[in-house]
């Protein structure tokens, strides 16, 4: 039976990778898999091709956007691109796998858009900007310039909650891993 697709998007800080983490980790029942990227930047460490991305040249990466094999993709700074190949997520799916997207909100909804109501779309929320100020100071790993630039690309992006299919509001970690279960236990049996 073909996978289905699970979005995960929020503002940094928002507990978006450790609900995935915790999903994926605590979860195995669900055969959920990340769906593997594709950038332009070279590996880094112990990163292998086909494992954590897909490394391929800057030309590369702008030619298969030319003949739109990205479901969505972003150039982070030049020359330096992060996508979603169509054919990669495919082959997951073929294989059974439930696809699970960790990526930027236009990203969520540009996957959202091209699958429809094959894929569920997951808002992780915090409960306010200055819980969010408090989340990313707390963490020490961020100027307070690079918090700031944060907070600002966050009011951005809370403006596109209305878009997903679930909005998931992360005040207490245990009540938001215990509703994202059940939206995403409730999508796969359908």
């Amino acid at each position: 039976m073909k996978g289905k697709l699970i979005i995960f998007s929020a503002p940094s800080g928002s507990g978006k990778s450790t609900l995935v983490n915790w999903l994926m980790r605590e979860h195995p029942e669900l055969s959920l898999a990340f769906s593997i990227s594709c950038t332009s930047r070279p590996p880094r460490g112990t990163e292998r091709h086909g494992v954590e991305y897909f490394f391929v040249t800057p030309e590369d990466f702008r030619d298969r956007i030319s003949r739109e094999e990205f479901l969505e993709y972003e150039e982070v700074y030049e020359g330096r691109y992060y996508g979603t190949l169509k054919e990669q997520v495919e082959r997951q799916r073929e294989s059974g796998q439930n696809v699970v997207f960790d990526v930027d909100v236009k990203g969520g909804v540009n996957i959202k858009r091209f699958y429809g109501d094959e894929a569920m779309s997951l808002f992780i929320q915090p409960p306010s900007v200055e819980e969010l100020r408090r989340r990313l100071t707390g963490r020490a790993t961020d100027a307070p310039d690079v918090i700031e630039q944060r907070l600002a690309k966050a009011e951005y992006e809370l403006t596109f909650a209305p878009r997903f299919d679930h909005v998931i509001v992360n005040d207490d970690l245990e009540k938001a891993k215990a509703e994202t279960l059940s939206l995403v236990e409730e999508f796969l049996k359908k």
